[in-house]
């Protein structure tokens, strides 16, 4: 355990989703920091075609999901539904959607000094069983679904007790058998 992971659980606080509305991770992140709240919005490189070239675009790691740091019993949580940017905060039943710090801290390893990921390719079939072999879901193992224009993947998961879906980097998915 770093000493980051220490002291956050020493004040009691942990990792929740938020829910942004349609392509603004970055505002509501801005506007959330601005009110004090402490985020992460993994950001990934990918390549895009414009125009005929090819582009290199940064964009969310997880379209419309942005993670957020609070404690439920000293940090206000009202103002976060309203903030601009925010839809709504992640829960199953009535309670909030907790991450794992682990899953955190292995995302926030692979960002570059700008804080930017990239993304490499590989080909998988629909409906193949698929294991997730390195990164923050390691262990993992769901069924591929679609490739993504952004280079990504839909992947079947059980996190956190229920199945999502969710786009994982293609270098860390490996076959199921193997």
């Amino acid at each position: 355990m770093n000493h980051t992971e220490t002291s956050r659980r020493a004040q009691g606080k942990n990792w929740y989703l938020v829910y942004s509305k349609p392509r603004q991770e970055t505002v509501a992140r801005t506007q959330l920091e601005r009110q004090g709240y402490r985020t992460y919005l993994p950001m990934i490189r990918t390549p895009r075609r414009r125009l005929g070239k090819r582009v290199i675009q940064v964009e969310p790691m997880f379209p419309r999901y942005l993670f957020i740091l609070l404690d439920t019993v000293s940090d206000n949580w009202s103002p976060i539904r309203s903030t601009i940017g925010v839809s709504n905060i992640v829960r199953f039943g009535i309670e909030p959607a907790r991450v794992p710090d682990e899953l955190i801290d292995a995302i926030q390893e692979r960002d570059d000094p700008a804080g930017v990921q990239e993304l490499p390719l590989h080909e998988f079939r629909p409906g193949q069983a698929v294991r997730i072999e390195e990164g923050p879901l390691a262990g993992y193992e769901g069924i591929f679904l679609a490739a993504s224009g952004r280079e990504r993947v839909l992947v079947l998961l059980d996190i956190v007790g229920k199945s999502a879906r969710t786009r994982i980097d293609l270098s860390h998915l490996g076959p199921a058998d193997g």
